[in-house]
């Protein structure tokens, strides 16, 4: 939508990814995400972090279930999402709070300090024929009649005798 606002954080995560779910079976996980600024003060040359801010964000669905069973607390992840109204709280002190909230459009692990593996999930199919379907992604021995006749699936190949681009 217009006039959202959009951002991206590079922090570590406070604490492992809580998944649950909707009574409509929707899968939302939520991750704290902290962010700590650091500069170098040129008089003592000796870096000095600064005051940590902490984002609450939220993913729904498919990326809930990615964000969970991948990441785990501590690790270094860069953040892109909605930034939503800030909430206000009280702690048990009294003090007034107010807390920010993302909602994930994209999330990963960050590769300064670490490396990963990426693995691609298999696309879900629906709709009519949803059996006979297959996703470009599956593995070739899972359906190798509906790969050889999909052009998408096997780019550069002829399909049916034709050699003309799919598109």
């Amino acid at each position: 939508m217009a006039g959202e606002v959009t951002v991206t954080i590079v922090g570590n995560l406070a604490d492992d990814p809580e998944l649950r779910y909707t009574q409509g079976g929707v899968a939302v996980v939520s991750v704290r995400v902290g962010s700590t600024p650091r500069q170098l003060n040129r008089q003592t040359n000796a870096w000095e972090d600064g005051e940590t801010v902490w984002v609450r964000c939220t993913a729904w669905r498919e990326v809930a279930e990615n964000v969970a069973q991948t990441l785990t607390k501590g690790t270094r992840v860069i953040v892109t999402g909605r930034l939503k109204a800030p909430s206000a709280y009280q702690t048990a002190q009294g003090e007034a709070r107010a807390s920010l909230e993302l909602e994930i459009e994209e999330i990963g692990p960050s590769l300064r300090y670490a490396t990963a593996s990426v693995s691609r999930k298999p696309r879900e199919v629906g709709g009519a024929g949803a059996g006979a379907a297959s996703s470009p992604w599956d593995s070739p021995a899972a359906a190798p009649a509906a790969a050889a006749n999909d052009a998408w699936a096997n780019p550069g190949t002829s399909s049916a005798g034709a050699d003309d681009t799919p598109f």
